[in-house]
């Protein structure tokens, strides 16, 4: 927890997000295709003007929104511009950001990464950043000692549900468990050392699809992000499944389906509060004991 003063760390802000709005994530991808369909232009202008509907229609609607960098990258530094106002008016509008970022590299690098995402001062300041584990979680020192002490949350990519990435985190090591069993396993060390009896600020990104074996998610004292509801083929239940055991602590997330409704806000406004619902009717955080501590 957090000294007197300071802000409230990611799992207790996000706590306060779900009893209110809810957990779910608003994926914010505003790809060449979607700003065509949207009639704004695949430039610069376009991007500031989905940025704007986005801001518009998000706050008070949910409580998190997730923007994906990518999309913003490839617009060079104005698309880096849109993206530091979108995350500036997000957090200024009481939403949670988490910046789907995806990096991951050694030493001086993944220094350089977490200065750039976490922690006040940050260019691109996040609640919480997605990233790479697969240089090793060892290396990844920076961005869990900056998302400790700045109350953020870093997101381990562990377990997706694309076929392409079953091949690695499927490998089973020389102790018999799966390369994303040991994973999940290392995050739960890692916050048991930082936050004894409570949730970490290491979590991971779990997809909602039914995989064997199934991983001991309640065990690793994490929150979790689930992405791909709704245009990737994950439904509401299909989430409530696979995180029966700790529906408290996950963060489902929906992209395309959501803005498929758009650029009309009251629409957009209406489709995102429709699923919002139907997660706080799925994953109610009564039914888990763990939701905040251990």
């Amino acid at each position: 927890m957090p000294e007197n003063g300071a802000v409230p760390d990611f799992a207790s802000r996000f706590a306060m997000a779900r009893s209110g709005p809810g957990p779910l994530v608003w994926g914010l991808d505003p790809s060449a295709a979607l700003l065509k369909a949207w009639g704004l232009g695949d430039d610069p202008g376009g991007l500031d003007r989905f940025a704007d509907i986005m801001l518009d229609a998000a706050a008070g609607t949910v409580g998190l929104v997730k923007p994906q960098s990518a999309f913003f990258e490839r617009h060079g530094w104005r698309g880096f511009r849109t993206l530091s106002r979108l995350i500036a008016g997000a957090r200024s509008a009481g939403l949670l950001v988490v910046l789907d970022v995806k990096r991951g590299d050694v030493g001086s690098t993944n220094d350089a990464y977490a200065e750039a995402f976490l922690g006040p001062g940050a260019p691109l300041e996040a609640d919480a950043v997605t990233v790479h584990p697969y240089l090793g979680l060892a290396a990844m020192g920076a961005f869990v000692s900056r998302s400790s002490q700045a109350g953020s949350c870093l997101l381990v990519v562990t377990r997706s549900s694309n076929p392409e990435g079953r091949a690695v985190q499927s490998a089973v090591g020389e102790d018999g468990r799966q390369v994303d069993e040991r994973l999940l396993g290392e995050i739960g060390e890692l916050n048991r050392m930082l936050a004894p009896g409570q949730i970490g600020p290491v979590g991971a990104v779990v997809g909602p699809a039914r995989i064997e074996p199934e991983l001991d998610l309640a065990d690793a004292q994490a929150l979790f992000l689930a992405p791909g509801v709704g245009a990737q083929g994950a439904t509401p239940e299909d989430v409530a499944r696979v995180f029966a055991a700790c529906p408290g602590r996950v963060m489902p997330s929906a992209s395309r389906s959501l803005l498929a409704a758009g650029p009309d806000i009251k629409a957009l406004q209406d489709r995102a509060a429709a699923m919002a619902a139907e997660f706080r009717r799925l994953l109610p955080a009564s039914k888990d004991a763990t939701a905040r501590t251990i």
